[in-house]
């Protein structure tokens, strides 16, 4: 078992027991103040009150004006607001914790939580169309429904989901205080770097840090969804896995030749010899003298070829015997005539 610091980067065995956050009274009761305020700020935008005043005056202070020396460090520190970035800092975390914790929870509840996000923050900034502190054409006025898109701020709103999400997803009680605290910050820092900028106004701010955290608040009536839908994903993971293990193709059994058994040679060693040589070389016996052998090898080379045998001569001689002649070894009694007569006695 290894004790090192880099142990806790090794995967868990199993899964672990992490308590899923519930909608108690307590969340309820910040759910509801939340609403309240979020209602509130669009109601005196919508009334031009005094907060609309407010907001003409932050932006005719022009604080990047004030303060230029801020400006270069804060071009680079709104970007924790942006939900590209953002987004893919948190996911690879977010990714590498589902990965050691065996479940999908991580991820899918940051998928929940960018998708309400869009949806709540996206139709109020379309339907109330209010212009940015750079495109205002009217001083006191709200600069509503004029075709932009700046109320609520998303910057805020984004950092408010994307970092407090990690103080949701904690699994101890100190680690979700810690992760609180830097999440608060980050977008408290996001939001007001919008309006050093000049990209929103002060109004703006406000509504997206109600925005984000009306979000985080409203996350637990959607974890019976989140599980059902890991359910679900694992489920067709298996199945697609099944799947692929029965059509993998199965690899065919290896096939051994047989020898070939060849015909004993009849006709003495220099036979025997050449059917060997043959066997040895390949080619069926007979074939290097015999043409139509050779053809018959080729045509059927399951079958082996019986060498060309010469005859053996028969025995004794091959010509036929002659009637008038006699046999060279006649009885004793007989005699060859002699030419002249008989012999006198």
């Amino acid at each position: 078992m290894r004790t090192d610091i880099f142990a806790r980067l090794d995967r868990e065995p199993e899964p672990p027991k992490i308590e899923t956050p519930r909608m108690s009274r307590h969340r309820i009761a910040l759910f509801g103040g939340t609403l309240a305020f979020y209602l509130a700020i669009v109601v005196a935008v919508l009334v031009s009150s005094w907060l609309v005043a407010l907001d003409w005056k932050v932006m005719l202070f022009r604080p990047y004006q004030q303060w230029p020396e801020l400006h270069a460090f804060l071009d680079y520190y709104v970007v924790l607001g942006q939900r590209g970035p953002t987004a893919v800092m948190v996911a690879s975390w977010l990714g590498w914790r589902s990965w050691r914790q065996h479940t999908l929870r991580p991820l899918l509840t940051l998928g929940a939580s960018l998708l309400l996000l869009n949806l709540s923050v996206g139709a109020v900034k379309l339907g109330l169309g209010r212009l940015g502190p750079h495109y205002a054409t009217q001083i006191g006025s709200a600069e509503l429904f004029a075709g932009g898109d700046i109320f609520p701020s998303g910057h805020t709103a984004n950092a408010v989901v994307t970092w407090g999400i990690l103080a949701y997803l904690a699994t101890t009680p100190r680690a979700r205080r810690y992760l609180s605290a830097v999440s608060a910050f980050v977008s408290l820092g996001v939001g007001l770097t919008t309006v050093y900028i000049g990209t929103h106004w002060l109004s703006d701010v406000l509504l997206g840090w109600a925005a984000g955290l009306l979000i985080l608040l409203a996350l637990p009536w959607f974890e019976p969804l989140i599980t059902r839908t890991e359910v679900w994903i694992l489920s067709v993971r298996e199945q697609w896995r099944n799947r692929r293990g029965l059509r993998e193709p199965v690899p065919p059994a290896p096939v051994t030749p047989e020898p070939v058994l060849l015909p004993q040679a009849l006709g003495g060693g220099a036979a025997t010899e050449g059917v060997q040589e043959a066997a040895s070389t390949g080619q069926a016996p007979g074939a290097a003298g015999h043409p139509g052998a050779a053809a018959r090898a080729r045509a059927h080379p399951a079958h082996p070829v019986r060498p060309e045998r010469t005859p053996p001569a028969p025995a004794g001689s091959r010509r036929p015997p002659h009637a008038d002649r006699s046999p060279r070894n006649s009885s004793a009694g007989s005699s060859r005539p002699v030419a002249g007569g008989p012999v006198a006695p």
